[in-house]
């Protein structure tokens, strides 16, 4: 059970890391289009993005598959920018099931790059271990745990600006839309790869 918390708090941690911010960016961003009547939609995000994370740890973990660590710390900023971007031109606009589908996409590829980004520290841990499958699970018990924090802080202030401040959710999403892309766009000129 020690080790349970171990990877539990590690993986709860490792989102909501002030110096390493960008999971925090990017969940902002994802459900800034959301209400908590929409919980379903919200988790089946959160939920991709804990299932992407997890499946390129376990594939660098099991020796599977690497990537060159300067090209996913520029992909980590990069899908950020493009889902804020997306957000600034579709926000109020009726695209259907289209939107669902990019989110969806850019979620999971976000969730598997950022895996790869934090995999060379996780293979540290968990050289040696008896169980990577069991740690990987509660490693994503923790991130999804986190994840869930920080879309009920969003949903939170999300409902004050638009109930009591009387912000359009148009606006709100442009404006959180905006402040996530000024926030992104340093993170990925110093990560800059061309």
């Amino acid at each position: 059970m020690e080790d349970f918390w171990l990877y539990f708090k590690l993986g709860f941690n490792h989102v909501l890391d002030a110096t390493a911010y960008d999971h925090v960016l990017f969940i902002a961003v994802l459900v800034a289009a959301y209400s908590l009547k929409q919980w379903k939609r919200i988790l089946a995000l959160v939920s991709l993005f804990t299932v992407g994370h997890c499946l390129s740890l376990a594939l660098a973990a099991f020796d599977i598959l690497h990537f060159d660590k300067a090209i996913i710390e520029f992909l980590i900023p990069l899908s950020i920018v493009l889902t804020a971007i997306f957000n600034l031109f579709t926000a109020g606009k009726d695209t259907g099931g289209t939107k669902s589908a990019v989110l969806y996409i850019i979620t999971l590829f976000f969730g598997l790059v950022h895996g790869f980004g934090f995999s060379t520290y996780f293979n540290m841990l968990s050289e040696g271990a008896s169980d990577i499958a069991l740690m990987l699970l509660e490693f994503a018990l923790g991130i999804e745990a986190s994840q869930l924090v920080v879309v009920l802080v969003i949903l939170i202030l999300s409902g004050i600006f638009q109930t009591l401040l009387r912000f359009s959710k148009r606006d709100w999403v442009l404006i959180i839309s905006s402040v996530v892309l000024g926030l992104s766009l340093p993170l990925l000129f110093d990560n800059w790869i061309f």
